[in-house]
């Protein structure tokens, strides 16, 4: 293990600046902060180049365990104190582990998706047009791996897919659901090439939500809390559906309506 102690080093000011979006997309690297993060990278595949470890914040079981699989992973291993840990880490969880890896590839072409776990042959696909908010993305990718969704693709996306809150907040199972970039019209025709019914999540949608029939091939289309859903998911292929609003908010959260959705297909497929 290389111990590192100055704040100048090239590698640690390199890793602190994949804090920002710009220098992931340049050194093509990105962050991944906390132990579940990281396990779950670790048991995907994700290359991981660079481990610092700060031994003094590692106190838990599941860090001494995550401690313990690091020199099988093929990455340099270097410990820093406290103070360069803070320099690098996301927030302030402060777990005491924290890696560079390779940006996974997420090309559209490339996604293969999983057997459905509820009914073979009919997968289920959550796709996300322009939203913003990296947290927001998270959470729809945790309510994704919780469901049994086979893939989230995000479309005209406005924020970079692995931006470390958007890693945070799915709780590292951006690394256990298959996840592709696309424009939505490079999405919409991937879906129709691959005969799924398309379901978008709209306040005017003329079904609710509950009389939509997600037992086949289905993706569930939302968009951005600000500006909603495009046009170009419109059309007779394309069912709008909503949820019934009792109140005097008109929409919910983008993640909470994916969680919904979501499992009003699990309810139907089991």
């Amino acid at each position: 293990m290389t111990t590192i102690t100055s704040p100048q080093n090239p590698r640690v000011k390199n890793a602190a600046r994949l804090r920002h979006g710009r220098h992931r997309q340049k050194q093509g690297r990105i962050l991944i902060d906390g132990v579940r993060e990281l396990s779950r990278a670790i048991a995907a595949g994700v290359v991981l180049q660079e481990i610092f470890v700060c031994e003094k914040l590692c106190r838990g079981e599941q860090q001494q365990q995550l401690l313990d699989k690091l020199p099988d992973c093929g990455a340099e291993i270097l410990q820093v104190d406290k103070r360069l840990f803070e320099r690098l880490a996301f927030g302030h969880r402060g777990e005491g582990v924290l890696a560079v890896a390779e940006t996974p590839g997420c090309a559209l072409d490339d996604l293969t998706l999983p057997d459905a776990p509820l009914i073979p042959g009919s997968p289920l696909i959550a796709v996300l047009e322009g939203v913003e908010k990296p947290g927001n993305v998270g959470a729809v990718l945790r309510s994704a791996d919780a469901s049994g969704v086979g893939a989230v693709i995000v479309a005209d996306g406005r924020t970079d897919l692995f931006n470390p809150n958007a890693i945070r907040a799915s709780l590292g199972t951006i690394f256990t659901v298959p996840v592709a970039e696309a424009s939505s019209e490079e999405t919409l025709a991937w879906l129709r090439d691959r005969q799924f019914s398309v379901f978008t999540a709209r306040v005017d949608g003329s079904v609710v939500y509950t009389e939509a029939d997600f037992t086949g091939p289905s993706a569930v289309v939302l968009g951005s809390e600000a500006d909603g859903l495009t046009d170009e998911w419109s059309g007779e292929s394309v069912q709008a559906v909503r949820l019934p609003m009792l109140g005097v908010a008109d929409s919910l959260n983008v993640s909470v309506t994916a969680a919904v959705i979501l499992y009003e297909a699990v309810r139907q497929r089991t």
